[in-house]
């Protein structure tokens, strides 16, 4: 019969074991597979009623500043206008009930005239698909600590 000090160095010598086996498969695993997603839209509603709070005078924010999207995962900008009246996105002009999309496929700083953003302009950063490897490690982590 063992005795319970003896258990536990057991105990403790197969966590060590599944600690040094598990974790470099989960990082290599997290830098090398390829990123899989359910959609590359990014979508955003423009709210009824939001013309008419411009018209008002209402600086309402219904859309960020920046928006940010992922070349080959998140790439394809939509807005969808639930409003009652039109609005011009870029050279676009998006009708009542109506949603634009616009796929980006290079990396790049894009500025639009935007008349659903309280600015009017509306500034999209398309970032480069992250790299397997160490890019791709951290583009992962980012994303699994930004949701807690």
């Amino acid at each position: 019969m063992r005795s319970p000090s003896s258990n536990r160095f057991l105990d403790l010598r197969i966590l060590a074991w599944a600690f040094v086996s598990l974790v470099p498969g989960a990082i290599g695993w997290a830098a090398l597979a390829p990123i899989r997603v359910a959609s590359h839209e990014e979508l955003f509603e423009i709210p009824r009623g939001t013309f008419a709070h411009r018209m008002a005078g209402e600086r309402r924010e219904i859309l960020p500043q920046t928006i940010r999207l992922t070349v080959g995962l998140n790439d394809v900008l939509a807005f969808r206008n639930a409003d009652t009246a039109p609005h011009i996105f870029g050279p676009t002009l998006i009708m009542p009930g109506q949603t634009f999309r616009l796929p980006f496929r290079t990396a790049s700083t894009y500025s639009f005239v935007c008349t659903a953003h309280a600015n009017g302009q509306l500034e999209v950063i398309v970032a480069p698909a992250p790299a397997p490897g160490w890019e791709r490690f951290l583009w992962r982590w980012r994303k699994l600590t930004d949701k807690v």
